[in-house]
């Protein structure tokens, strides 16, 4: 018989997983503030953004295999680093971990065949809803091998989202004009909507036996510059197919 009690179940006895499967993941860089403060470290103000930046959504393709859900475990990686006082690179665990506060876009619907681009005022309907991401990155591997093709072993290890996908239509009352963009985007990247979300997020730093985070990243979502829609209609302009389960990362957007 169906009752009360068998139609719960305690939150301490379930397991949380990884919400979909996984077909491709790619990672964007889509926070005007971010990649401004990133490259003033590397490369000054001045040419803080390379110039492409503004003209189309930069991204990279990552690791599906290696995504988990929130709270798993992971060690930490190995590979490739030169310090500054080394004329060559050695062999260690990377000691310069961080995170990327992001958020993950699961598509699903109708999508796409292979040559035959998604529309940005279209891409829309191929959007199923929202996770938290966070993309750990070893960033003294990161240094040393990412001239000149990008991120590789630095962020292939672990990347992690949050168990529920949260629908388009459940964020409606959060829709707002997307950022505006100078120079405007050629006609492809042009969404007649061109919307994001107003979603506040924070991030908190828990060490082992301390019982109280302490929050160390306050943002939201609103400061991205290229939107969920143009880099769909990016990412299919050359014709490469999109599938349902793909997930895509909005770059970390925090203003720090």
């Amino acid at each position: 018989m169906f009752t009360r009690n068998n139609a719960f179940v305690l939150v301490s006895d379930v397991v949380m997983c990884v919400p979909a499967q996984i077909g491709d993941y790619t990672d964007f860089y889509s926070s005007r503030n971010h990649a401004y403060n990133v490259g003033c470290i590397i490369r000054g103000p001045n040419n803080a953004l390379q110039d492409n930046w503004t003209h189309l959504p930069v991204g990279y393709h990552g690791r599906s295999s290696s995504i988990v859900v929130s709270g798993k475990e992971f060690p930490r990686p190995r590979g490739q680093v030169k310090p500054p006082t080394s004329q060559t690179p050695v062999f260690s665990t990377a000691e310069r971990m961080d995170y990327e506060l992001e958020v993950g876009a699961f598509l699903g619907g109708k999508l796409n065949e292979l040559g035959s681009p998604i529309k940005c005022s279209e891409a829309e309907s191929n959007i199923f809803g929202l996770v938290i991401l966070n993309d750990w990155s070893a960033r003294d591997v990161q240094t040393w091998e990412y001239v000149p093709l990008g991120p590789f072993n630095a962020k292939n290890f672990c990347t992690v989202i949050s168990p529920w996908i949260v629908t388009l239509e459940a964020l409606n009352e959060f829709r707002i004009p997307g950022a505006k963009q100078d120079p405007e985007p050629l006609p492809y990247l042009v969404d007649p909507k061109h919307f994001t979300f107003d979603i506040n997020l924070e991030v908190g730093l828990k060490p082992e036996k301390v019982e109280k985070a302490d929050i160390i990243t306050k943002s939201n979502f609103k400061y991205m510059y290229w939107s969920i829609t143009q880099q769909i209609a990016h990412h299919s302009v050359t014709g490469c197919n999109m599938k349902a389960g793909d997930l895509l990362g909005s770059g970390k957007f925090s203003l720090i």
